[in-house]
């Protein structure tokens, strides 16, 4: 019966390897805390099939070179970070048929004093968390990906939800004013893997998401939807970055409904919210 089945996905790997690398440029120091996850297909099956464990790189193994390689090539940019582990797995093992790097970085920024950036010191802002993720195969280019994720976004104006369809079952108001308040998730996938500025590219997309999203400073911009909004971004970061082939976004809704407080003598006039996420 065994001989009917077939198996789809012998995919393993190591995930959540933690490390802060320091770059000392005398007094001035760089840093980069990441989180790496490595994933390896290789050419057989037999560790699943016949406990056979001879061609299996341990976790062990692709934990201590990930370690290796940040303190060898250093971590200018994640992306390249993980193109470096590809490459690394690729090339070392003839039977490692795919890889796949995912890494996401801490959100430390210089700190600054009157001005002034810190040599050695740094600050947690947490204004998105930037994400990559690389595959390649043995004798194919690597795809790779970028993104943001836990960005969390939130207008007082300028925004709606109206005309959508009702029948019975349902209860939602319409409203021409409303809190748009969501947490972002944003991947784009790279068209070429050459001569790309990832730094430069992950600033574009962030600030194009910002705008995107609250329009002018002085205005605003009136967002009918949430639907419209995801796509007023996807378009001005296309827009803006040639390199990027497709992007996905997804805004997961933080509502904030206006609290009865007739009860407590009080009149509310929308100043006070009691917050609901889902």
């Amino acid at each position: 019966a065994n001989e009917d089945l077939e198996i789809l996905n012998a995919e393993y790997g190591k995930n959540m390897i933690k490390l802060l690398r320091i770059r000392r440029d005398g007094k001035k120091h760089c840093i980069k805390e990441v989180e790496a996850c490595v994933h390896l297909r290789l050419d057989s099956v037999n560790e699943y099939t016949q406990g056979d464990n001879s061609a299996v790189i341990p976790t062990d193994t692709m934990k201590n070179a990930v370690i290796a390689l940040a303190k060898c090539n250093g971590i200018e940019t994640i992306e390249q970070f993980a193109l470096d582990i590809c490459n690394y797995f690729i090339s070392s093992y003839c039977h490692v048929m795919y890889v796949k790097a995912y890494i996401q970085e801490a959100p430390w920024r210089r700190l600054e004093q009157n001005g002034v950036p810190h040599v050695h010191s740094f600050i947690f802002v947490p204004e998105g968390i930037r994400f990559c993720e690389v595959e390649q195969r043995q004798d194919g280019c690597p795809l790779i990906s970028s993104g943001i994720k836990d960005l969390k976004l939130k207008k007082t104006a300028q925004s709606g939800f109206e005309g959508f369809h009702r029948d019975k079952y349902t209860t939602l108001p319409e409203t021409t004013d409303r809190i748009l308040s969501a947490e972002l998730f944003c991947k784009w996938c790279y068209s070429e893997c050459q001569d790309i500025d990832f730094d430069c590219v992950w600033d574009i997309v962030h600030e194009s998401v910002l705008e995107a999203f609250s329009g002018p400073p002085d205005c605003g911009e009136y967002s009918p939807s949430y639907q419209k909004t995801v796509n007023d971004i996807q378009m001005l970061i296309l827009a803006r970055v040639p390199q990027i082939e497709e992007t996905e976004i997804i805004l997961n809704n933080i509502h904030y409904f206006v609290t009865d407080l007739k009860k407590l003598g009080l009149a509310n006039e929308k100043e006070v919210r009691r917050y609901f996420k889902y």
